[in-house]
């Protein structure tokens, strides 16, 4: 089994695992820089983890003032659509904790994606304090942690399969049309995922065990495996995976 995998045996045990991270990575960001900056996932998998970061003991644990929230990824869809990413954080994670609105930086899904996109990547530079150019490497300069989780064809964010994305070097932020229901999504580029300080991939459930083996232990695919692309250049990459995801590491073809 790659390193860097850990196999927690149930979806819950996950999603505690994941919250405990979650918050000692908030702490020593916070200890460092003064902030700390976090990409959010969409889908199924990051829910669980939301709520126990909302609920007590970690709650009262992480400074949520310090807290900048961003997205890895967002369906072009309006922020009260229950295909939202944005939806699904507020109701589980940030109507829960004192977050500053200010500290909220969504994906404008209801916008043309485009727009929304070049918004997005305009917003980041200034968060991050990098107006132009490649991603810094520098503390204090870029996302401390990247949540992210895995598609069943391989997807990261909204990368997906030989999609325009994969081509991508200079944005941060980009508009695709992809194959999946909604269509358009904006997502943040390998780039900026692969500057991060710290990247935590989180899956779960046997569906995802085939695409996870073949992405962890298989040859490098990553334009039909977008999420090898995510190979952080000075920062840890780390998978949580539940034992029904896990089933197949490690096992001979």
């Amino acid at each position: 089994m790659r390193a860097g995998v850990e196999v927690l045996p149930t979806a819950a045990a996950l999603a505690g695992a994941a919250a405990e991270l979650v918050a000692g990575a908030a702490a020593r960001a916070i200890d460092a820089d003064g902030r700390f900056v976090m990409a959010l996932s969409g889908g199924s998998t990051p829910r669980a983890t939301f709520e126990q970061l909302a609920r007590e003991p970690l709650a009262s644990h992480v400074q949520w003032s310090r807290v900048q929230v961003i997205w890895g990824d967002e369906r072009c869809v309006p922020p009260g659509d229950a295909e939202s990413n944005y939806r699904m954080a507020r109701e589980t994670l940030l109507d829960h904790v004192p977050v500053p609105a200010a500290n909220i930086h969504r994906i404008r899904g209801e916008d043309d994606p485009a727009s929304a996109a070049e918004s997005y990547e305009r917003e980041l530079r200034t968060l991050l304090r990098t107006p132009e150019g490649a991603p810094s490497l520098e503390s204090g300069r870029r996302i401390d942690l990247a949540l992210l989780g895995l598609g069943d064809n391989g997807h990261t964010a909204s990368i997906f399969p030989h999609s325009r994305a994969l081509d991508e070097h200079e944005r941060w932020a980009m508009a695709e049309c992809v194959d999946a229901s909604p269509p358009w999504r904006v997502t943040l580029t390998a780039p900026l995922l692969d500057a991060a300080a710290s990247v935590l991939f989180l899956v779960s459930g046997a569906g995802k065990a085939e695409v996870l083996k073949e992405v962890v232990e298989g040859p490098p695919r990553p334009r039909e495996l977008p999420a090898q692309l995510i190979v952080p250049v000075s920062g840890s990459l780390r998978w949580l995976v539940d034992a029904a995801a896990a089933a197949k590491l490690g096992a001979t073809p």
